[in-house]
């Protein structure tokens, strides 16, 4: 009777619930594709791969605002892929590109990667059933997020495309790198979520240009754009952590 029940929402999905749970699919494809550019060592094809999977998860959540299309279903997916696409397809690629010469240690690296990936995402799920958040609890996350913390694990591989820096692919210091973001994701870090910031008046043409001058260098040249983009991430999360202990002491 359970089943019936079940199947009979599903039937009925809108399709202002279909379309963002469409592009969580595309995201998951996105994700296992970047694995099978890198079993045909075609690196730059694999992280561009993540890179589409991480622009395609952050559209399936405005998407499904957007649309009031939010679900129960669309949340457990959009997990699922998250998982696939940051925790699996990052660590893998970096595998096949590095660490596989090293075999059980290198296969440890992933697991160890994957595993934190599966934690933080875990924990992710069950604080959206907190019933008391802090007032400021959404502008920051605890740990570093799925799509940021895949961005960070490729860095090693995207600075390679520019710069030809053999100690990059060292096996010894990716799976310590690897280690470190996956500390970060299981950590109790705070780090800037974006969503709930607001910025001064006066901040926002220098924003502005700055965004500009962020997608001119993608044109051009999207490697540097990128690690780039990955650098001031990595800036901002001192940052966050001085934001959000001011803000704990305010309330």
């Amino acid at each position: 009777m359970a089943d019936k029940s079940r199947k009979g929402r599903l039937r009925m999905m809108s399709i202002s619930t279909v379309i963002p749970n469409l592009i969580t699919v595309l995201a998951l494809c996105s994700g296992l594709t970047g694995i099978r550019f890198a079993v045909h060592e075609r690196w730059e094809f694999a992280v561009g791969a993540i890179g589409l999977a991480a622009i395609l998860d952050t559209l399936d959540g405005r998407m499904a605002r957007l649309l009031k299309g939010q679900s129960r279903f669309g949340a457990e997916l959009d997990s699922l892929s998250d998982f696939i696409s940051f925790g699996v397809a990052p660590a893998l690629i970096l595998f096949f590109w590095s660490t596989d010469v090293l075999g059980g240690f290198g296969w440890m690296s992933v697991l160890f990667f994957s595993t934190c990936m599966a934690l933080r995402l875990a924990r992710f799920n069950t604080k959206l059933d907190d019933l008391d958040p802090k007032p400021f609890a959404a502008r920051f996350f605890s740990g570093v997020p799925a799509p940021a913390a895949a961005g960070l694990a490729c860095l090693p591989i995207i600075l390679s495309f520019e710069m030809d820096f053999e100690i990059l692919r060292t096996p010894q210091i990716v799976i310590g790198w690897l280690v470190i973001i996956g500390l970060m994701m299981v950590s109790s870090l705070p780090t800037y979520s974006f969503k709930g910031t607001k910025l001064p008046q006066k901040l926002v043409i220098p924003i502005f240009l700055i965004g500009g001058i962020f997608i001119a260098g993608a044109l051009t040249e999207p490697w540097i754009a990128l690690a780039a983009l990955i650098f001031c991430y990595l800036l901002s999360i001192p940052l966050s952590f001085r934001s959000y202990r001011k803000l704990m002491k305010l309330h």
